[in-house]
């Protein structure tokens, strides 16, 4: 692992010539569970995917201690905050991290949030008014913004996705259409005979203006996925449950 990055699949064919007679793919797993590595970049290039491939920690990193935890969570703030011990944790794994958090309080802001928990936040950091607009964007599926933080509810709150067909059985995970920073619907970009299409689909109905912040938003991220093709935006009905009958949905 010191001499370069190496996908799984090579790493177990690797050390299958060092201990033959084991499966090539468990002493993968047992490196990977045992080794301190980092995934190195690229994992692929825009559009087109590639092998994930494992570096030991060590080579890459600087030599010297371990980044520190008040350093990890400063960092973690810098994107992120305000935030609770509990976000911190639920971003990088870590637990007992309030007590890090207790020692680093004289350098940092703290607030209250609606429900009375304690929210964290570096002092230099930007915290706009609450009426500031926030445009419409669109999110993947595994955006940051939504992996986090422990309590996603500020984002998604009313968001029902299972009526857009994810949930269940469905592995598929929704891309979110955030308007004025809440979840407001999920999107799909597919590119076909040279013609992009977005497809929105709304948790309710757009106003006028919300319908064009959402259009114009939709070509730019249409020009900068697939920019050779024509684009083209639909903003579909959002679904409707059916009404209750006699008790019964």
């Amino acid at each position: 692992m010191d001499a370069e990055p190496l996908a799984a699949a090579e790493l177990g064919r690797r050390l299958a010539q060092r201990f033959p007679g084991h499966d090539p793919e468990a002493l993968a797993q047992g490196a990977r569970a045992w080794l301190p590595m980092v995934q190195v970049p690229p994992r692929g290039v825009w559009g087109r995917p590639g092998l994930p491939r494992q570096a030991a920690l060590a080579s890459w990193c600087a030599p010297g201690d371990p980044m520190a935890p008040a350093e990890l969570v400063r960092r973690y703030l810098a994107a992120f905050g305000p935030a609770t011990v509990a976000d911190v944790q639920a971003w990088c794994g870590l637990t007992r991290l309030a007590e890090v958090l207790d020692g680093m309080r004289a350098g940092l802001c703290t607030f209250r949030d609606p429900g009375g928990r304690e929210l964290f936040d570096l002092p230099e950091a930007p915290r706009p008014p609450a009426d500031t607009p926030a445009p419409a964007r669109f999110l993947y599926d595994f955006d940051n913004l939504l992996l986090s933080h422990a309590d996603r509810s500020r984002v998604v709150e009313g968001a029902d996705y299972a009526a857009h067909g994810f949930g269940g059985g469905n592995q598929e995970q929704p891309s979110t259409l955030l308007l004025d920073g809440t979840a407001a619907g999920t999107w799909k970009a597919v590119e076909a005979t040279a013609t992009a299409t977005l497809t929105v689909r709304g948790f309710r109905p757009f106003t006028p203006a919300e319908r064009a912040d959402v259009a114009t938003e939709g070509a730019a991220l249409l020009a900068f996925l697939h920019p050779r093709a024509t684009p083209e935006v639909v903003i579909a009905s959002p679904p409707v449950r059916p009404r209750a009958v006699g008790g019964r949905p």
